[in-house]
């Protein structure tokens, strides 16, 4: 049986992973940050939870990975922990590049240390091409313009350092913008299909956002999961670019949300200058011919029914208020 660790199980694709790798046959290890209360809920939302067995681990304590990968004793490794919100990188500089960045950088020293022979998975972004022109492609280069994407380009850097100088198999994907009912309410598609389920409820009558020209290319996280694995089963290392390659602004996002419970969104979204960026990407848009052509990889949901199914998981929330408050007692 083979056995994967997945650091930052408790993020959004953490969850989905997991649920891949158990239903290949894996025994699964969940690498989490210890704090007062433990966020679980999206394990236990995909039913995933008693598949799963947690360690406790700090990306800036290399001890503690070190002690992880000894207890798990793990084929694979997939690093998705970060400081994962750009907003957020900018008002936290110094800490997202001690998580996002030298924290992958103790994750392979680790494993060179312990067994060089895991297969290692490195969360890069999309977000590291910045501006550059569209389509962005493995060859594209580099044009970081936040915190996080220049931590995220150095732990970039960092995996393929370790795979030339090493000999290590690690991989980087390079994961455009994919989202799902369990992305965080903090990131901006949320945020959208989450004010739209609550202004149908009555709850709310205003979504307030920020740039509405930027342009993304939204994917499905469970099937960019599927890629991160196609990734470590290859026979040589290499990274890998991840999208659907086609790009919409936020505010067609905003419009298909909408148009899911029939109302018009131009009477529901303003725009609140606190939430623009100091230094917005503006277009994404991916290119991923080498991961169609080299994994086999193709994206099954497409941009309406990824909306769609991420209001109507919001909607279903409010509609449900009792069960999902019993979901979550059940699981404290």
């Amino acid at each position: 049986m083979k056995r994967a660790l997945i650091i930052g199980i408790t993020g959004q694709d953490g969850p989905y992973l997991a649920k891949l790798l158990v239903n290949k046959g894996y025994k699964v290890y969940g690498g989490y940050r210890r704090s007062s209360t433990r966020n679980l809920w999206r394990l236990h939302y995909l039913d995933v939870k008693k598949d799963v067995e947690l360690i406790s681990l700090d990306l800036i304590d290399q001890t503690s990975i070190m002690a992880a990968i000894k207890q798990s004793r793990p084929d694979e490794i997939y690093n998705l922990a970060a400081q994962s919100f750009v907003g957020v990188s900018f008002e936290e500089a110094i800490a997202t590049g001690e998580i996002t960045g030298l924290g992958v950088t103790r994750i392979l020293d680790s494993i060179r240390q312990t067994n060089p022979r895991i297969k290692f998975y490195q969360a890069s972004t999309s977000e590291m091409f910045g501006d550059a022109l569209p389509p962005q492609s493995e060859k594209t280069l580099f044009e970081p313009n936040s915190p996080y994407a220049a931590a995220k380009l150095y732990a970039h850097w960092a995996t393929k350092s370790y795979r030339q100088g090493y000999g290590l198999f690690a991989c980087s994907g390079i994961l455009f913008n994919h989202e799902s009912p369990i992305r965080g309410i903090e990131f901006v598609t949320r945020k959208i299909t989450d004010g739209v389920a609550r202004i149908k409820m009555g709850y709310s009558d205003k979504i307030y956002l920020g740039n509405l020209d930027a342009k993304r290319d939204w994917g499905f996280a469970g099937d960019y999961v599927e890629a991160m694995w196609l990734m470590l089963q290859q026979k040589k290392a290499d990274d890998y670019v991840i999208a659907t390659g086609e790009s919409h602004t936020v505010k067609e996002f905003c419009e298909e949300a909408f148009s899911c419970v029939g109302l018009n969104w131009q009477k529901y979204v303003e725009v609140d200058k606190k939430f623009l960026r100091p230094n917005d990407v503006h277009y994404l848009l991916g290119d991923p011919a080498k991961a169609k052509k080299e994994l086999n990889w193709q994206p099954k949901v497409n941009f309406k029914e990824l909306v769609k199914m991420m209001v109507e998981a919001d909607l279903e929330k409010y509609q449900n208020p009792l069960k999902h408050t019993r979901q979550f007692l059940k699981h404290i």
